[in-house]
């Protein structure tokens, strides 16, 4: 990248996609449910019989929760949450005492070592009390400073950073003012100077970076004499001179965030503060996310066990009439959605939960599908909600409380849940990613054919490569276990459901074949092709996750995880429900790939960026532009007030 780029923060297309290349893990050391899954090869074998957590591990989560919700319910106050935009000192910290801020941190260094599984289920515990809260430890051990320094530190790294992680809360910095999903465009700088780096930035969306001790933070480092260069991961005490905190952000939800932006002047950073190498940094950043992703479908996962519990309670109490709701067929098929999808998202999280534990499998596609489905279906399901309750869906808690109606926080389950779709990687950016790796095997066998820099005997070469890559593969598109009867004949009645995955799979399979001989290398740019097959898989993954799921909870061992009530033969139910919804998700996604109106809407939104269609925005006033009749604001002092608020 040329010095020009860097401070104009101009960056080209193809500058920006090898930046993400370079970070991305090409490797594929384990297998994969999610990717054979889009190669049309059904591995069950990978996910079923559905692995369980050791005794030990089921031990320490259990005692845990228990506590955890005693203190939960005990202890926080919602309603206060939401009304004062703040997360109470007296809460973090005896959140804190309980060992909540090192769920995920070993016991060797002062955590509880839990395990995904149970770390998960903790964070849906919270996220029913407040997502908010949920968010803040999330953001702390999913992405924060304990994860990458488990995952990349030296041992000296870890005996330092880690007991402090288990007391102290931490952050992730990455996004920057003009720098979201494109990395390649990263502002902020660490120079080398003597035993150290000087680093000098500004970042945005901090998520607990108004309270935090720790932080990693994502700069770039200068190619210089004996430095590599490239964007690095740092390790910063929040103590030290140079860092304001100018700005603590409000949003439409989430209340309590402690959500800023943060400034480093002349910040010294110890040479020992380095995770991993010199530019290092992304594929640190994607590898933690790796699993840390997962701490959304459990918040997503709670918001849809309570949305059933209000959806079942109000419709079975709520008369219109002469009937309950529920038993009319509109509501009624609201009811089914909710109750339907609750148990996919639990029985989707779990499952990518224990494979993470479990260490046998990579897992980067399963819980970005997680990530990707969960946040998309949850909002949905609060929707849904709202529109059941009516005008009491809508109406706020504490109004409804204030009139002497139960206060049901419907409407801001809506808000709360709303930026999962954007957090970690927003639904359009994951199904990019996804699809990358989707579709990882075409590009690896065709990289020079559609490579426009191949020479022609490098293109030719990598075409007789390609030829006899798909004389292998597509005979075993042809058919497969699901053309056969009796296939998984012990699900029961959920067979029919896992031989519809199969085959769908090899369907999947077949039209990226197609579209990748059709597109070749501008299949990248078919964003809404990509999109839908990435929903595809993820639609298939739920269901494979809930069929097993379903054979798990009804089995003679028992209910897959905690004492609580032995769902039995109702799951296989429940299970069944679900995949009959999800198959027309299905056959409506593959009904899309070929019939839509991409090509148009991406003429007609270039039109609408060139102004051809300006004049549909008249008759309105801008909001956003204050009027003559509104003073300016006093502009305040020019250093903003450092807003970083210490925990106890």
């Amino acid at each position: 990248m040329s010095q020009t780029q860097r401070t104009s923060g101009h960056v080209d297309e193809r500058t920006a996609r090898k930046v993400a290349e370079e970070a991305r893990e090409a490797d594929w050391r384990l297998p994969s449910f999610g990717r054979q899954l889009f190669l049309g090869d059904f591995r069950l074998d990978l996910v079923h019989p559905h692995p369980r957590p050791g005794a030990e591990a089921r031990r320490k989560g259990e005692e845990f929760l228990a506590a955890l919700t005693e203190f939960c319910a005990a202890k926080i106050d919602p309603a206060a949450i939401e009304r004062d935009s703040r997360i109470p000192d007296d809460v973090v910290a005896g959140l804190r005492d309980l060992g909540a801020l090192g769920m995920k941190i070993p016991e060797k260094h002062g955590g509880l070592g839990l395990s995904q599984l149970y770390y998960g289920r903790a964070l849906m515990i919270v996220g029913s009390v407040s997502p908010a809260l949920a968010a803040l430890l999330s953001a702390h051990q999913s992405i924060g400073v304990p994860q990458p320094v488990k995952l990349f530190g030296t041992r000296e790294q870890k005996d330092e950073w880690l007991p402090r992680c288990a007391r102290q809360v931490s952050a992730f910095l990455l996004t920057e003012p003009d720098v979201g999903s494109d990395p390649a465009r990263l502002r902020a700088t660490a120079v080398p100077d003597g035993d150290g780096y000087v680093l000098n930035g500004v970042k945005l969306w901090t998520t607990n970076g108004v309270v935090a001790d720790l932080v990693v933070v994502m700069a770039r480092v200068p190619k210089s004499g004996g430095h590599r260069g490239g964007i690095s991961a740092f390790i910063v005490d929040m103590a030290t001179p140079g860092i304001t905190v100018e700005n603590r952000n409000a949003f439409m939800g989430l209340r309590g965030i402690e959500n800023g932006v943060t400034r480093f002047h002349d910040v010294r950073v110890p040479k020992a503060n380095l995770i991993g190498a010199e530019g290092a940094g992304l594929k640190i950043a994607l590898t933690t996310l790796n699993t840390g992703r997962l701490s959304l479908p459990a918040i997503c996962a709670a918001s849809g066990k309570w949305a059933a519990k209000i959806a079942r309670e109000w419709s079975r109490e709520r008369v219109q009439w002469g009937r309950p709701v529920g038993e009319h067929e509109a509501v009624s098929r609201k009811v089914a959605f909710i109750a339907a999808t609750a148990y996919a998202m639990e029985a989707m999280l779990d499952l990518s939960g224990q494979l993470a534990d479990d260490e046998r499998n990579d897992i980067r596609i399963e819980a970005a599908l997680a990530k990707l489905w969960t946040s998309e279906m949850a909002c949905r399901a609060a929707d849904e909600l709202i529109q059941l309750r009516g005008g009491r869906g809508y109406e706020t808690a504490e109004s409804l409380a204030a009139r002497g109606e139960r206060g049901v926080p419907a409407e801001q389950m809506l808000r709360d849940l709303r930026i999962n779709r954007i957090f970690e990687g927003s639904t359009e950016i994951m199904h990019l990613l996804i699809a990358r790796e989707a579709v990882d095997a075409h590009l690896s066998v065709a990289g020079d054919i559609i490579d426009p820099d191949a020479s022609t005997g490098q293109k030719a070469r990598a075409a007789a490569k390609a030829g006899g890559f798909y004389a292998r593969w597509l005979p075993t598109l042809v058919t497969g276990a699901g053309h056969r009867p009796s296939s998984y004949s012990e699900f029961g009645p959920l067979a029919r459901h896992l031989r519809y995955v199969e085959r769908a799979s090899r369907k999947l399979a077949r039209s990226i074949f197609y579209a990748a001989g059709r597109w070749q290398g501008g299949l990248e740019h078919r964003q809404g092709f990509l999109g839908r097959m990435v929903d595809i898989g993820a639609e298939l993954f739920a269901m494979s996750a809930v069929c097993v799921r379903a054979h798990a909870d009804s089995s003679a061992e028992g209910p897959f995880v905690s004492p609580g009530t032995a769902p039995g033969m109702s799951a296989v139910r429940l299970a069944d429900a679900f995949c009959r919804q999800s198959r027309v998700r299905v056959e409506e996604l593959f009904d899309g790939l070929w019939r839509n109106t991409d090509a148009m809407d991406v003429k007609l939104a270039r039109s609408v960026l060139a102004g051809d269609f300006a004049w549909v925005e008249e008759g309105v006033l801008d909001p956003s532009i204050p009027g003559p009749w509104i003073a300016p604001s006093d502009p305040g002092p020019t250093e903003k007030q450092d807003v970083h608020r210490t925990i106890p």
